[in-house]
């Protein structure tokens, strides 16, 4: 008998993120992904290409001997926070990069993104949004049902609270960005408000904050969109004009024919090289621009 092959189609696809972003459980998930793709084995092929792999995609090994890497607690207004910081080893004060994952935690490939930070100089802090409710679980599935439970507000609380832990970290120049994917992109729209201090800014993909609030943000925006991503992009436009009505810096760039999560290289199926490689590299620059040069070295 002939191997079926998953069939990633735009509906199978849109299934998934609407099976991510909650209000589904897997059991359901599946029945109507087997029925897209016309069988049970079909499904297994495409739900390899949906999930993701961790160990094929890393690109900065968790044990580089150029990097320094530990914990970094402090205390949140609404809870303990925790996460994983990473930076050149050496001492030099480097401007500050805080990382926020998407809606799976701090997991691996979060884990990998900071290191690929570091490596470019940066004081890279990768959170844990879910610290007071235990931290990242290994599963996945729990992992999405625990965001699905959270106060979104009072979580945004204790996020933001990182930018002023480190703006005063030894090993800082007080210049403090973020960068967030996601769930994490929405969160780094909602740090932005939160946080005057924040001084650059980079949510991929994320839900727009609040329009009244846009008129707080201090930080220099810059904005990534994939091409299809109708939830998303339903408030780019609004979006847009509350930042040019309240005289932000800001640019948005929407990467045509790309699927929400492009920038997640261990989802083959949604991931899209080209685009990633250019926003990461527009992303290296805006922090470069707003937050200085990093030193390279010791």
């Amino acid at each position: 008998m002939r191997e079926q092959k998953p069939v990633l189609t735009q509906d199978v696809i849109n299934l998934y993120d609407h099976f991510t972003h909650g209000g589904m459980d897997r059991r359901v998930f599946l029945d109507r992904l087997t029925r897209l793709v016309g069988g049970a084995a079909a499904a297994q092929g495409a739900l390899a290409l949906l999930q993701s792999n961790y160990a094929m995609a890393q690109v900065v090994p968790e044990n580089d001997p150029r990097l320094m890497i530990n914990t970094l607690t402090y205390a949140g207004p609404n809870g303990p926070m925790s996460g994983y910081l990473c930076r050149l080893k050496g001492g030099a004060k480097r401007p500050a990069v805080l990382v926020i994952h998407e809606n799976r935690g701090l997991n691996p490939h979060i884990r990998d993104v900071t290191r690929r930070l570091a490596l470019d100089g940066f004081l890279a802090y990768g959170i844990d949004a879910l610290t007071p409710e235990g931290g990242t679980p290994a599963d996945e599935d729990k992992a999405r049902d625990m965001f699905g439970k959270i106060d979104i507000n009072k979580t945004g609380e204790n996020v933001a609270a990182a930018v002023g832990v480190l703006a005063k970290h030894a090993e800082s120049t007080g210049k403090v960005g973020a960068v967030g994917f996601c769930w994490g992109g929405g969160m780094v729209n909602q740090v932005a408000w939160r946080a005057p201090e924040l001084a650059a800014s980079v949510p991929y993909y994320g839900i727009q904050p609040p329009l009244d609030k846009v008129p707080l943000i201090k930080a220099a925006m810059l904005i990534h969109y994939a091409g299809t991503d109708e939830r998303i992009n339903a408030g780019i436009e609004a979006y847009r004009k509350a930042l040019t009505d309240a005289g932000k810096t800001f640019e948005i760039f929407i990467y045509e024919g790309t699927q929400h999560a492009f920038n997640n290289d261990t989802g083959a199926a949604r991931y899209n090289k080209a685009a990633a490689d250019l926003a990461w590299g527009r992303t290296l620059a805006h922090f470069r621009k707003y937050l200085g040069e990093p030193p390279k070295g010791a």
